[in-house]
């Protein structure tokens, strides 16, 4: 793999799943590094082609430097994945063989301090993907009335001392850093095991603040549509919401009736659309754990275009 830092979560099991060929083409709509983009490159070598996308300008910046030899094979362009249709035009490509989606926080993000997803080290209140986007982690932590902010901790956390977490930040107000954050939920939810009582919370904001759900949604279709009869789309998740999205959509899609169980006449006229591949998601092995701790969590589920 040709520059990248560290092999990125399921690699293998992503070149396997995405069966790349010479010719091919092949989207990764979060690019992150460039690492999955290295392995898609290699096997579909040497005229295989690949669109990345990512809204993280410093992440944008890492993988043109580490797919810089793959050359005019790789278009890589500042956009979320959530707007792969306007994309694919924009470069004038039809149908592809193959896209990947890496959901969630990458390692680079978790590590930069100062971007403000992590609580381990102080740091403003960020957690913006896209440093452009006009709403951080302390807007919403400082603006949001209690009840909107108990129920975004509770929806996008499944924190279910939400209200407690909600009504302790408000009277804390304002909150500037991830350390005051932090503070204020341990305070409350004293700390139970090895995780920490900030964790879900933290989640909350972060899926919050990049609207993470509704662009998981907003994709399926458009990737369903995007992808050539026979081609794949590989999705890696890292918690239960966004796995659930997932597991629906190509649940529903690869059923031709989705009328209620109990009607006896079909009156939906919906067809099939995919093939699951995998009807339990795959998940990393203890070896790559082992390496990779912030893999554990990871949940791969993988569709065919009918």
């Amino acid at each position: 793999m040709a520059g990248a830092s560290h092999q990125p979560v399921l690699y293998h099991e992503i070149i396997h799943a995405l069966q790349p060929k010479n010719a091919g083409h092949y989207v990764d709509g979060t690019l992150g590094a460039g690492g999955h983009a290295c392995g898609i490159l290699e096997a579909s070598t040497p005229e295989g082609r690949l669109l990345g996308l990512d809204v993280d300008p410093q992440a944008l910046a890492l993988a043109r430097e580490n797919l810089a030899p793959y050359g005019q094979r790789a278009r890589l362009l500042q956009a979320s994945y959530d707007s792969l249709t306007e994309m694919l035009r924009k470069i004038g490509w039809d149908k592809v063989d193959g896209i990947l989606l890496d959901l969630g926080l990458s390692s680079m993000q978790l590590d930069t301090p100062e971007r403000g997803f992590s609580f381990q080290q102080d740091a403003p209140l960020d957690m913006r993907f896209d440093p452009a986007s006009p709403t951080s982690a302390a807007n919403l932590v400082n603006s949001l009335p209690q009840d909107e902010l108990a129920d975004l901790i509770y929806r996008y956390g499944e924190e279910r001392a939400s209200r407690r977490i909600a009504q302790a930040i408000v009277k804390a107000r304002p909150l500037r850093t991830t350390r005051q954050l932090a503070a204020v939920i341990e305070a409350v939810l004293p700390r139970k095991g090895h995780i920490h009582p900030a964790t879900k919370t933290f989640q909350a904001l972060r899926i919050a603040v990049n609207e993470e759900l509704d662009r998981v949604e907003n994709v399926l279709p458009q990737a369903v549509a995007a992808l050539k009869s026979g081609g794949r789309l590989a999705i890696i998740s890292f918690h239960s919401l966004e796995d659930r999205i997932v597991k629906e959509y190509f649940r529903r899609e690869s059923r031709d009736c989705i009328c209620p169980p109990r009607q006896p006449v079909c009156t939906c006229g919906h067809k099939a659309k995919l093939k699951e591949i995998t009807r339990k998601p795959i998940i990393p092995g203890e070896a790559e754990i082992a390496a990779n701790p912030r893999s554990r969590s990871a949940k791969l589920r993988i569709a065919e275009k009918l």
